[in-house]
């Protein structure tokens, strides 16, 4: 795990560097500044810290509940052998480090990255909107991951694909597993958190980084199925929760900059602001 580490901090580094052409190590002092002078935006960093400690202990919470319900049949009913043809089609020992490194790195490195690419631009209204997002994707599918349980693809025996993930991370199921549960399918999360960044990346005024959110976001939710991860009704949901969660992200954020504060700090050209 500390090598994913290692490589998510780099890639993260790179990423805002990539985004902004900037010194990345200024959006980290920016951040904390922001913390230290912003009650509002420390509030809104604290909860949205705390619903993703939440995402972590879900598993012990869905332990502790009698509740056994298993929906992957009936998912597998309506999509048949979509995943298995696509994994079959698709498969090379070309593609699947990529897949693995976006799924398991870029995914999370996107994430942080954003923050330090808004900071680092100074659009505070969407350094507030990807925390609100964020909040709202975990809010949304927790619920889900409770009571509408779905395993994923590769665990399913009739579905007939396998988990290739392994092919270059074998200890998948000891590091990473404890954070994702095999059962928190639907709504894919992957997908959602992709959308958003991308929505956001699109939307923010910032044309290069809209364009690397944009092919993060293509790579990543081709990964889900390439992997064996996800079915393709995980991804529907997913995308449809990440253009709701990145659009109320931005209402939210515009709501609670309002006045001079707001329009001192978004005043660049959204070109994307209709999607």
């Amino acid at each position: 795990m500390q090598s994913i580490s290692i490589a998510s901090t780099v890639v993260v580094i790179l990423l805002i560097w990539l985004g902004t052409l900037r010194n990345p190590f200024k959006a980290a002092y920016l951040f904390i500044r922001e913390l230290l002078t912003s009650r509002k935006f420390l509030l809104l960093f604290f909860i949205m810290v705390c619903i993703l400690l939440a995402n972590k202990y879900e598993l012990k919470i869905e332990n502790s509940f009698d509740y056994h319900k298993d929906f992957t049949p009936w998912v597998y009913s309506l999509e048949g052998h979509f995943v298995k043809n696509l994994q079959d089609f698709f498969h090379s020992s070309y593609i699947t480090p990529v897949s693995v490194f976006f799924y398991v790195i870029v995914f999370q490195s996107l994430l942080i990255a954003s923050v330090g690419v808004y900071i680092s631009d100074q659009n505070k209204v969407f350094v507030i909107a990807t925390c609100f997002a964020i909040i709202i994707n975990y809010a949304v599918a927790i619920p889900f991951y409770l009571f509408f349980p779905v395993n994923e693809v590769w665990s399913y025996p009739p579905s007939g694909v396998s988990f290739l993930m392994l092919d270059i991370f074998p200890k998948f199921e000891e590091e990473y597993r404890p954070l994702s549960g095999l059962n928190n399918c639907f709504p894919s999360l992957h997908t959602s958190i992709s959308v958003t960044m991308m929505v956001l990346g699109l939307r923010s005024g910032n044309r290069r980084f809209g364009i690397m959110t944009t092919i993060s976001a293509i790579i990543i939710i081709f990964s889900i199925f390439y992997l064996g991860i996800h079915w393709l009704t995980d991804m529907v949901a997913g995308t449809i929760l990440g253009l709701l969660a990145s659009n109320l992200g931005i209402l939210f954020a515009k709501m609670s900059l309002r006045g001079k504060e707001g329009a001192m700090l978004y005043q660049r050209h959204n070109m994307y602001d209709s999607l």
